[in-house]
């Protein structure tokens, strides 16, 4: 499966938003309008460190996305670190290899700015992801926690 990964354009949000949208969790809470999207998108590239990367099959079609946010910290001997979100993988294209090729990826990136952990979330109710993400070399080693504001 010949496949690009690539950092998103605004022309790339409509695909973006399809992905996240299309999973139970997804689609009850990915509702709002596309100009809220794409206002999020314009935010994301005001901010330094942080990117959405596409994969893009052959045909040019969107077909997986992740969110890589670079940051700064003073803990664990200030280790730089990079954290992975909103990671989706098309329906039909998923068990087949596409989703350990954005971990190399994102491992890529975040190793090139000089990061040395990478880390990410998932919701507990995702038992396919958490197994995939502990096959990938993540530790489970912290318990996360979400307050809504």
């Amino acid at each position: 499966m010949s496949i690009r990964f690539r950092p998103a354009t605004r022309e790339d949000v409509p695909e973006v938003v399809a992905l996240l949208s299309d999973d139970i969790l997804g689609a009850g809470r990915e509702t709002a309008g596309l100009d809220r999207y794409l206002a999020a998108f314009a935010a994301m590239q005001g901010e330094t460190g942080n990117q959405l990367i596409v994969a893009e099959d052959a045909g040019g079609r969107v077909v997986a996305c992740y969110q890589l946010i670079v940051m700064s910290g003073l803990s664990l001997s200030a280790t730089r670190r990079a954290e992975i979100e909103a990671v989706r993988i098309a329906a039909s294209l998923r068990g087949q290899g596409l989703g350990a090729r954005l971990i190399a990826d994102a491992e890529s990136r975040a190793r090139a700015a000089g990061c040395g952990l990478l880390q990410l979330t998932s919701n507990a109710s995702r038992s396919d992801a958490l197994r995939f993400y502990q096959g990938a070399g993540f530790t489970p080693s912290h318990i996360g926690f979400k307050k809504p504001l």
